[in-house]
């Protein structure tokens, strides 16, 4: 699927970039579906969004066939629709939309909760800071995934550890993405974010098991 939206999503800004090592295929294989669900989750997507997602192809798995019902929706879908069912599922018009993308929220009910300072105190830890013109607090679904695309594959410094990696997705992402994840999926207004949602919640059942996370 690539990881290659990290320059065009400028969420993170990280403080100790260092030249990116070897990574191993199955981990640039996890890192690529974190970057493709920050890059749709950061912003509507735009016409070269939709033009790459619908030349994503999946395998039989349960996970590549939601890739692939992606990929299909996005053949059917226009840019101002696509942006329209943005809007009305993250911002609404006027009553708030009908998921909260930020961790805090989605915990809590409220934004800038103790999640989020948990969150900076780590982003501070790994030397990672919202870039320039951010201005989502950085419990945001897309900055979360972003961070681990970027510990997965060494964009902040050296590759995470498994250790590290999972300390970071137990903290931030384990308690609500997967939760997000299958209420995006079943949002009475996604149609094209439907399958996103199914990416989603697959991806984080995989994470959960592969980091050996009880259900």
């Amino acid at each position: 699927m690539g990881s290659g939206a990290k320059g065009e999503r400028q969420l993170s800004d990280p403080k100790n970039k260092t030249d990116q090592t070897a990574v191993p295929e199955e981990d640039m294989q996890r890192a690529g579906i974190y970057a493709l669900l920050s890059r749709l989750l950061a912003k509507p997507m735009d016409n070269d969004t939709i033009a790459f997602v619908r030349d994503l192809a999946g395998d039989e798995s349960p996970l590549g066939q939601a890739v692939n019902a992606l990929a299909a929706m996005a053949k059917r879908t226009t840019q101002a629709v696509a942006e329209e069912e943005f809007t009305v599922l993250f911002y609404g018009f006027g009553a708030g939309g009908e998921l909260s993308p930020f961790g805090s929220q989605y915990l809590t009910g409220f934004v800038y909760e103790k999640p989020l300072a948990d969150l900076r105190r780590d982003l501070e830890e790994l030397g990672i800071a919202r870039a320039d013109g951010v201005s989502d607090p950085e419990d945001h679904i897309a900055f979360v995934c972003e961070v681990m695309h970027g510990l997965i594959t060494g964009a902040f410094g050296q590759p995470a550890s498994l250790e590290r990696q999972r300390a970071f997705f137990e903290k931030h992402l384990a308690p609500w993405a997967g939760h997000f994840f299958a209420d995006m999926e079943k949002a009475k207004s996604a149609a094209l974010y439907m399958p996103v949602g199914a990416i989603g919640k697959q991806f984080m059942e995989i994470e959960r098991d592969a980091f050996g996370f009880s259900q």
